[in-house]
């Protein structure tokens, strides 16, 4: 039980700095966001489980699986919310930027 909690706890871990790699390292905003976006939640959710296996109270128990529950549904709902907002307020990714760069370049002679 021990080591499949370590296991858990590790993995949660790495994405955690994996989130925090693709953070200094994506070049924009939409990018940025779907690295943290991804790696909190499953490592959210590994670091849970890795303490539920570790203390298999009722009550602890309980309380873990309803953060996990909540942090399931609010952070991709959040992530979304953030992604609409930025577009809407005509933040473009990095790739919208190149193209139309390269099609206002070719136009113009």
């Amino acid at each position: 039980m021990d080591i499949s909690s370590a296991v858990f706890l590790l993995i949660g871990s790495f994405l955690c700095v994996s989130g925090g790699v693709g953070i200094l390292r994506f070049p924009d905003f939409y990018t940025r966001m779907h690295a943290v976006g991804v790696t909190e939640t499953l490592a959210t959710a590994m670091i849970l489980i890795g303490l539920m296996l570790q203390n298999p109270d009722g009550l602890v128990l309980l309380k873990l699986i309803i953060i996990l529950l909540m942090t399931l549904f609010i952070s991709p709902t959040a992530s979304h919310a953030l992604a609409s907002a930025a577009l809407q307020n005509n933040l473009m990714p990095e790739l919208d930027k190149q193209e139309n760069n390269e099609k206002e370049s070719s136009s113009n002679p």
